[in-house]
């Protein structure tokens, strides 16, 4: 299969009347920004709040931290230890939940998008033996062995047939692999709510977390990426992704985050590999450097960079990593914290009431060229319709000059107020130099 290669001198063009046509470099994704389509305002606050009663913080979802056995047996935890520190606490019995509050979670997916008897009846997959391990040890406990009948029971009679009710509890049982040695898992957080929320429009999302809080969701969900490959030898790429809000594709107004892992590495992926062939230097090029050139950039620290996407169905915030190793989980802590702090920020002036996706892109493991971990951040404001439909090319409401504006002054407010890492540079503060992604070898040798 071949791709065509779209220079990124091409990507942006202004038209007399103020037109702004784009061309994703990457992808070849055309998109037009008509002067006075984005004029009105990008979210939807909640117009019907209810107040919030005590038992809303802890039990409004399955999500929610007074339901851990609302969701499959959780596989970890991240909690906060007296040190001060992050820890992950591993395979927890229900009663061992009840001893140490967790930060975030990590379940499976209750309906998967790539199932357990997918890779079992495709690839003959087995189950880890310490997997299979803690399986016993689960189903052996009087509370967990039912947690996991309810479960099953749960997810069959999802189905509308009620097929669950006619199970007996061992054939119940015989399913239970699919909630230990799946791949698709969820990351979720502790709150629903933000802290002294009143009404429940009041939801707790990426941006009101603290900086430290989201390193430490970042750090856990590349944990759960490290293990999901370490754990099935079949799967070349796990897909990570946060829908936030309805509009969003979430199924809870909870914030949370997946992680599939399948057995391609997806069309999008085997476009920009070939382009990558072409041009190893191409995120330099074609990303960064471009954005720099036209005053894209938006903030940036030692270890990562955020700019204006160009050529995206929706406005579409860039991050990518500095670090010379594609792999986020071999990545330096210090590393990983600076691509967290951006992606905070990034969230932090989105605001929680704009509907979005998170994109997480790295290098497949079984892929022989380097290329940088990088996230987008898509606005979900606007609706495709017929025009996109008939042409293949799409109205975004705002130009990734709009989008510079709006982000960069939220951000400054929010370096002001502290409720994004103070270290960030902002704009203007950022440095004018290029090629700062270092997973390109070739740059080595030219230093």
């Amino acid at each position: 299969m071949t791709f065509p290669i779209h220079s990124y001198r091409e990507a942006l063009s202004t038209m007399a009347d103020g037109t702004i046509k784009q061309i994703n470099p990457f992808s070849g994704t055309q998109v037009w920004t008509v002067p006075g389509r984005g004029n009105r305002p990008l979210s939807k606050p909640k117009h019907d709040a209810q107040p919030l009663g005590p038992e809303d913080f802890t039990h409004s979802c399955a999500f929610c931290s007074g339901n851990p056995l609302q969701t499959p047996p959780e596989k970890s935890r991240m909690v906060r230890g007296s040190d001060g520190d992050w820890h992950i606490l591993r395979g927890l019995l229900p009663d061992e939940m009840e001893q140490a509050d967790a930060a975030f979670r990590r379940v499976p997916n209750l309906f998967e998008i790539v199932s357990y008897d997918y890779w079992v009846e495709n690839y003959q997959y087995e189950m880890a033996s310490d997997t299979a391990f803690q399986m016993q040890r689960y189903i052996s406990d009087e509370r967990g062995r039912q947690h996991v009948i309810d479960i099953v029971r749960t997810r069959l009679n999802a189905s509308g047939n009620g097929q669950g009710d006619e199970m007996t509890d061992e054939e119940l049982l015989a399913k239970a692999p699919t909630y230990f040695a799946g791949g698709h898992d969820v990351i979720v957080s502790s709150r629903h709510y933000i802290d002294g929320a009143t009404d429940d429009s009041q939801l707790a999302s990426s941006g009101t977390m603290t900086p430290d809080e989201h390193y430490g969701f970042t750090a856990f969900t590349i944990d759960a990426m490290r293990d999901l490959y370490e754990n099935n030898r079949y799967a070349p790429y796990v897909v990570v992704f946060q829908n936030w809000l309805s509009a969003a594709g979430a199924s809870f107004d909870h914030l949370h985050k997946q992680l599939v892992a399948i057995d391609e590495r997806g069309v999008q992926t085997d476009m920009e590999i070939q382009k990558l062939r072409t041009n190893p230097n191409m995120y330099n090029e074609w990303a960064v450097n471009y954005a720099s050139y036209h005053n894209l950039v938006i903030a940036e620290n030692d270890y990562a960079i955020l700019i204006a996407g160009i050529g995206h169905r929706y406005p579409t915030l860039g991050l990518y990593s500095k670090s010379a190793v594609p792999e986020p989980w071999l990545q330096a802590p210090e590393e990983v914290r600076g691509m967290s702090d951006l992606l905070h920020a990034a969230h932090a002036a989105t605001g929680p009431d704009i509907a979005c996706n998170e994109e997480w892109h790295h290098k497949p493991v079984d892929l022989d060229m380097p290329m940088p971990w990088r996230i987008n951040l898509k606005w979900r404001v606007s609706t495709l319709a017929g025009f996109e439909g008939g042409t293949k090319v799409y109205v975004n409401t705002i130009s990734p000059f709009d989008l510079r504006d709006r982000v960069v002054s939220s951000m400054y407010k929010l370096r002001d107020e502290g409720k994004i890492e103070s270290s960030i540079r902002i704009a203007t503060e950022c440095s004018a130099a290029t090629n700062v992604l270092r997973y390109n070898p070739m740059l080595h040798l030219t230093q």
